[in-house]
C-alpha cells in the first residue's frame, strides 16, 4: 500500500501557503516603550497604531490587513537586537519599524540587513544608520542637515558668536549632531569656546556648567535627549548662566518641561513637527490623533511613527508583494509622498529630505517658530 504522509504532508504545507498568502501582513515594531526614554517609543507606537487602524478600515493592503507586532527594548542597550531578531526569525514580519534613537537603530539595522528584510527608521538621525545597507531606510532628516541648521539659527536668529557644547560621549545621536553643528558654526565664523562632555544617566552637571560659565559664551548648545538636556539647563539657571540653550529633536519630549520648568524659557530646538504649524496635512493629522488618544496633542515622533506607517503601507502596494526585494525597491522609489510630517522623497543613500522645525519656548510651554527648508 502506498503511503499518504507525503501527500498529508504537501497538503499540509500547501495550506499553511494559502493561509498565509490570505492572512494579515505582520509588521515588526520595536520601540522604547518602557524605561528612561519611553516617551519617545510610546509617541511613535501611537502614530503607527493609529496609521495601520486607518489602513485597516480602509480595506487594508493587496487586499489583506497590516497586523503590528510589537516588542519593548525597554531603552536598554543590545536589547534592539534581541527582539529584532524575533520578530523576524520567530514572527516572520516582512518589515521593521524602528528606531527613535540613532543608537538602538544601529544596533537593529544590521539583523535586518542580513535578513533582507526592510527596516524603516521614524526619527533616527545619525548618518551612520543608513549606512548599514540597502535595506534601511528613514523618513526623517540627518543631522547634517539638523546640526547645520541650529549653527546657522544661533549665528542668524541668537547672534551668537562665541558657544559652548555639552554632549553625551555615549551616545552616537549626541556626538554626531555636535560634530555637525561645531564645523558649520566655526565655518560660519563663530567660535566654540568650550566643549564638555557627559555620560548617559548623569544627574550632576555642575562641572561641566562651570566650565561654560567661565568661558562666557552666547549661546550653549546641547544636542542630548530630553532628560539630561533638562537638567542641564536647571542646573546653568542654578549657578547663574542666564544664555540661551539649544538643543535638536532628542529634546521632544512632553516630560522636558516637567524636567526643566521655568529654566527651559528662552530656549530653542530643532524637531520634525509642530501641531501648532497651519499646514493643512498638519490640521488633519492633528485632529485625528487628538480624537484617537484622548485629546492628547501629538509630538513629532508620532506624526513620524504615522508616517512611516504609510510609506510602507504605500510600498507593499506598488510592490504587489511582501517580497523583501521588491518591497526594498519600492521603498527606494518613494516620491513625494504627502505625510503629517511634511513630503517624504527618500533619495539615494535612503534619507528622507524634508525640512525642520524651530520650537521655542516661552512662558513654559512650547510654540512653532518657524520651518527651515532643506
Amino acid at each position: 500500500m502506498k503511503s499518504t504522509v507525503p501527500f498529508i504532508a504537501t497538503l499540509l504545507a500547501l495550506t499553511s501557503f494559502l493561509r498565509a498568502a490570505d492572512g494579515p501582513i505582520k509588521v515588526g515594531e520595536y520601540a522604547s516603550l518602557t524605561g528612561k526614554e519611553a516617551t519617545f517609543g510610546q509617541s511613535s507606537h501611537k502614530g503607527i497604531v493609529m496609521a495601520f487602524e486607518e489602513i485597516n478600515a480602509a480595506g487594508g493592503v493587496l487586499g489583506r490587513k497590516l497586523e503590528l507586532v510589537s516588542e519593548d527594548n525597554q531603552t536598554k542597550p543590545g536589547e534592539s537586537a534581541t527582539v529584532a531578531k524575533k520578530l523576524i526569525t520567530r514572527d516572520k514580519v516582512v518589515a521593521l519599524i524602528g528606531e527613535v534613537s540613532s543608537g538602538r537603530s544601529l544596533e537593529a539595522g544590521p539583523i535586518a540587513q542580513a535578513a533582507k528584510i526592510p527596516m524603516i527608521a521614524p526619527a533616527a538621525t545619525n548618518p551612520k544608520v543608513t549606512e548599514i545597507g540597502n535595506y534601511v531606510f528613514r523618513v526623517c532628516f540627518i543631522d547634517p542637515f539638523q546640526g547645520t541648521v541650529m549653527a546657522k539659527f544661533a549665528q542668524t536668529d541668537l547672534k551668537a558668536k562665541k558657544v559652548a557644547i555639552i554632549s553625551s560621549v555615549s551616545n552616537a545621536y549626541s556626538v554626531g549632531l555636535a560634530k555637525f553643528f561645531r564645523e558649520t558654526f566655526t565655518k560660519g565664523g563663530g567660535t566654540v569656546a568650550v566643549e564638555q562632555k557627559y555620560s548617559e544617566g548623569d544627574k550632576d552637571f555642575r562641572a561641566q556648567l562651570t566650565a561654560v560659565k567661565a568661558a562666557g559664551v552666547d549661546a550653549v548648545f546641547v544636542p542630548g535627549y530630553y532628560t539630561e538636556s533638562a537638567l542641564i539647563v536647571r542646573q546653568a539657571r542654578d549657578l547663574g548662566i542666564k544664555v540661551p540653550f539649544i538643543g535638536g529633536d532628542g529634546w521632544e519630549s512632553d516630560k522636558l518641561l516637567e524636567i526643566g520648568g521655568d529654566a527651559l524659557n528662552g530656549c530653542f530646538y530643532s524637531t520634525h513637527f509642530s501641531p501648532e504649524n497651519k499646514d493643512a496635512g498638519v490640521t488633519a493629522f492633528v485632529k485625528k490623533f487628538k480624537a484617537r488618544w484622548n485629546n492628547e496633542n501629538p509630538d513629532a515622533f508620532a506624526a513620524l511613527g504615522y508616517d512611516a506607517a504609510y510609506v510602507l503601507a504605500d510600498a507593499i502596494k506598488r510592490a504587489g508583494t511582501t517580497d523583501g526585494a521588491k518591497l526594498r525597491d519600492a521603498l527606494a522609489a518613494t516620491k513625494d509622498f504627502a505625510g503629517a510630517s511634511g513630503i517624504t522623497t527618500i533619495d539615494k543613500d535612503r534619507n528622507a529630505t524634508k525640512g525642520a522645525t524651530i520650537i521655542a519656548i516661552a512662558n513654559g510651554k512650547l510654540a512653532f517658530n518657524k520651518t527651515v527648508a532643506p
